[in-house]
């Protein structure tokens, strides 16, 4: 048997000529620093230093590994902290921290590398990115990334200690941090889950027995529902749990099936014909997915299409027929156009992953997940359990953006299989599976009428949007069109068009980028028309008082004020600049509580809420530090946990809002309590009364529930439903009754200014400078909501310009089921971010602070199209925005 060293220590090699080297790492050795995330050398999560040079553990054969010196992330700066390590922590390079093991080898090589080159010269972005590029962040942390590397390799952090912003950041640049496809309990078997190759079947048969036979099965289930109907592939039938992978791969492949094929339809524009193949007859369509946040409201069906959602459409009728006489009067401003955006995959690094374990009638389940509290009580009704006897944890979660809010089947299926087979079972999605089943933002088509007045205000807008769900409903595109820019009337038409996919699910701000690509686009070229400067006419028909500050900020950048003259350039390559605005619903969550002890002279906060890298334990602690005047490293979170007191989901940007206002009532109970037990006062003069109170105060425990927002004060603050009269009062209260979110007075906004440069000869297009301006209340983590809002941004850059799920249309098979074929922005992709926060607007929310992850993307892929039109004349109206598109389009102009 041959051998390693890894990180200082001998270790033996598997004779298995499949083993890689990740398996040892990973399994045999335990150093789940190292994260398998792509499987194909693409994301470099897996990457490692061997004999110092980096490698990507997931494609090396551990064989390969023989005689040489391997070094993991918990190998770098195991005796004191590499410089790197401080830098990342500093300029908080990192959110979910699932891919930062890997971007720290890499990067601390690249800086062993420079500074014996170079000494303490500093490198560029070019370089740095291209020293970086194997690497991916589905969060976006690049830019600070980029100023981690670069001030680490100048010098500024050598024998430095740093205290870092966020709270878990030394666990996540160790390695140390664990996420639920780390667990592993004695005994743990390995979960896999048979799904269908077929469109659309009738399950005849299901032959389970030849799997239970093998040896080292201990449980094999049917997950079928009670119309034995699979509706798309990869829809799930059975599920096995064996000693290991291998076993349970040789279970799946022997149970058989017998079935009888049923017509099929896929895609948006499929679907929609009149002989469509129906997909969910009357009696089945509430097996329909949700691909939304909200309740899903009635509406009606016509074959495979439920629509049109209209509530929020005003004078409807006087919409159609003033833009009817617009058009046959050719009216130079009336602007019309249809727009289609992809379909966008989540792409969560850490996979949809759960570890259920049994001890009598109690269980435990590790699960990344965005909802700790609510997953425990939907396991609870699900299983019919306790719900005291029903325990979930998330200590970190690798990404989620909106798809692992609910009760996955890998959770179903870890449960079941776990109770059958009496032992702990583990079920973690391949990259396969995490980029066909788990969701994605519907692609969409929409029709859009804009007609300005006479007078140059916002007469009418009609807006119908097709949303490709797949199979799954209640798509929300066109009604957020009613809560921005005010009309004399608007007609506003969802429809869901229904096929044999999976199901879309909600993907951070879902429906707001769609919408805002079609509005957004509307405006600008409704400002050309009319001669104006495009915020300008936004701030003349956009009254919101956030918004209008926005304006004003976006108004003086000299980057907007040097814009080039729209269709002024010529020659190959083209600059432009483009902005446009979004905005989201300022929601949080009833019955949020927030828990504060005093336990050996230490504060402690507890709250069941996760963190899936937006920083959730930071806000916790610098709400709570900032309050007793003490440092937030000096506050105990215990968060993560469904144990703890009831705490809000990561979703729609509502954990901000949900926590901070009981964490300061808790604080007031917190200090009234301290100063009624203690034995002695501060010493006159003392300089941190709090923190000598505290160390003499007894055990206490105190909580508090979120409280209702006191009445706004200032001018024009008022619930966005409000606009909608009567139905958007039912609209909240449905949210409210249904979701358990409640929507709140103020408007969570930004205004984007983008700067493009054009490859006019081979259609490429490069974002170069980003303004981001967010007005969203007071900033409870400066550093960590900064990292936040330049994420955003790569999010949206990367719906814009790359990300494109892409599936058969007669198959229904994922053609992007690899990250080598999907593709997200790197860190050579992003573009100088600039963040400005504005922190007004919210001065009625207890302090003053709602969420940021939503609001932040909205605007992003309209402002790039924008910039395009600035650029080269052409308006793009269908994302991504390929270079063969662009082409075309730049040639039809020309023509």
């Amino acid at each position: 048997m041959s051998r390693m060293t890894i990180n200082g220590r001998i270790a033996s090699l598997p004779d298995d000529p499949d083993m890689l080297l990740i398996d040892v790492i990973r399994g045999t050795l335990n150093f789940t620093g190292t994260k398998l995330v792509c499987g194909a050398g693409v994301c470099g999560a897996c990457t490692v230093l061997v004999d110092g040079a980096p490698v990507v553990s997931c494609l090396m054969p551990a064989r390969a590994a023989a005689g040489k010196s391997v070094t993991t992330v918990e190998g770098i700066g195991a005796d004191r902290l590499h410089p790197i390590q401080n830098a990342f922590m500093a300029h908080d390079a990192l959110q979910c921290g699932f891919c930062t093991p890997g971007f720290i080898v890499e990067a601390a090589a690249f800086f062993d590398r420079w500074r014996a080159a170079r000494g303490t010269a500093t490198p560029s972005r070019e370089e740095i990115g291209a020293a970086l590029s194997g690497h991916l962040c589905r969060c976006g942390a690049y830019e600070g990334i980029f100023r981690a590397v670069t001030e680490a390799c100048a010098g500024h952090f050598d024998g430095k200690d740093i205290v870092p912003p966020r709270i878990e950041a030394r666990d996540k640049v160790t390695g140390l941090a664990k996420y639920t496809v780390d667990i592993h309990h004695d005994g743990q078997l390995e979960g896999l889950i048979l799904r269908s190759h077929l469109t659309h079947a009738k399950i005849i048969e299901i032959d389970l027995a030849p799997a239970r036979a093998i040896s080292g099965v201990s449980a094999v289930i049917s997950l079928l529902g009670d119309d034995q109907i699979v509706r798309y592939v990869g829809d799930p039938i059975a599920a096995v749990a064996a000693k290991d992978r291998t076993t349970a791969l040789s279970a799946i492949a022997a149970i058989r099936i017998s079935s009888e094929r049923l017509p099929s339809v896929i895609g948006l524009d499929a679907a929609r014909q009149p002989d469509a193949p129906t997909v969910f007859e009357k009696s089945s369509r509430k097996k329909a997915a949700n691909a939304s946040e909200g309740t899903v409201a009635p509406a009606a069906w016509k074959q495979n299409v439920r629509g049109p959602s209209a509530a929020f459409s005003h004078k409807a009728k006087k919409a159609r027929s003033w833009l009817s006489e617009a058009r046959a009067a050719q009216n130079p401003w009336l602007v019309e156009g249809t727009f289609r955006t992809g379909t966008q995959s989540h792409a969560c690094l850490e996979p949809h992953a759960a570890v259920a374990r049994f001890e009598g009638d109690r269980l435990t389940v590790h699960v990344s997940t965005q909802a700790v509290f609510h997953l425990m009580e939907l396991i609870a009704k699900r299983f019919k359990l306790d719900p005291d006897k029903v325990r979930v944890i998330a200590d970190h979660v690798g990404g989620g953006f909106g798809s692992k809010a609910s009760l996955g089947v890998e959770t179903i299926a870890a449960i079941e299989l776990a109770r059958t087979a009496k032992a702990p079972v583990r079920i973690a999605y391949d990259r396969h599976e995490e980029l066909s089943v788990t969701g994605y933002r519907p692609a969409a088509e929409m029709r859009i009428a804009l007609l300005p007045s006479s007078h140059g205000h916002l007469k009418a807008l009609s807006l119908t949007a097709y949303a490709d769900t797949g199979a799954a409903t209640n798509s929300t595109i066109a009604a957020l069109a009613r809560l921005i820019y005010p009309a004399e009337a608007k007609e506003l038409r969802d429809f869901d068009v229904v096929s044999n996919l999976p199901p879309g699910a909600p993907f951070r701000g879902p429906g707001g980028p769609p919408m805002a690509f079609a509005l957004e686009q509307a405006i600008d070229e409704a400002a050309l028309r009319m001669k104006l400067d495009p915020i300008s006419l936004r701030q003349r028909w956009d009254p919101d008082p956030n918004r209008q500050r926005l304006y004003d900020w976006a108004c003086g950048l000299e980057l907007w004020r040097n814009r080039p003259t729209p269709s002024s350039q010529t020659g190959r390559y083209r600059r432009g600049v483009g902005a446009a605005t979004g905005y989201w619903l300022y929601l949080w969550q009833p019955g949020s509580k927030v828990e504060l002890a005093v336990k050996g002279g230490r504060i402690i906060a507890s709250t069941a809420i996760q963190d899936i890298g937006t920083g959730s334990r930071t806000v916790i602690a610098n709400t709570v530090a900032r309050e007793f005047e003490l440092e937030p490293h000096e506050i105990e979170v215990r968060i993560g946990d469904s144990r703890l007191i009831e705490g809000p989901g990561s979703g729609g940007s509502r954990t901000t809002a949900s926590v901070v206002p009981p964490a300061l009532l808790a604080v007031q109970k917190l200090k009234t309590a301290i100063q009624q037990n203690a034995k002695r006062r501060p010493a006159p003069g003392s300089n941190a009364p709090w923190r000598e109170m505290i160390a003499a105060s007894p055990d206490i425990s105190v909580s508090a529930v979120r409280p209702e927002d006191s009445a706004p004060v200032s001018p024009g603050i008022r619930s966005p439903l409000k606009e909608v009269g009567f139905m958007g009062t039912i609209f909240g209260w449905m949210m409210r009754r249904f979701s358990n979110l409640a929507i709140g007075a103020g408007v969570p906004s930004s205004v984007q200014v983008i700067e493009v440069e054009v490859d006019t000869w081979l259609g490429h297009v490069r974002a170069r400078n980003v303004h981001t301006g967010i007005a969203v209340g007071n900033i409870a983590a400066p550093a960590l909501a900064r990292s936040q809002a330049a994420g955003s941004v790569i999010q949206g850059l990367g719906y814009a310009l790359y990300e494109a799920r892409e599936t058969d249309p007669r198959s229904g098979d994922i053609l992007t089921a690899g990250m080598e074929d999907y593709r997200i922005p790197g860190i050579a992709d992003t573009p100088v971010i600039d963040v400005h926060f504005d922190e007004g607007g919210f001065d009625h929310v207890l302090g003053g602070s709602v969420g940021i992850g939503e609001v932040a993307t909205v605007p992003t892929s309209p402002a790039i199209a924008n910039a395009i039109c600035n650029a080269t004349g052409v308006r793009m109206t269908q994302i991504p925005i390929r270079p063969d598109l662009l082409i075309a389009a730049l040639n039809g102009r020309a023509a």
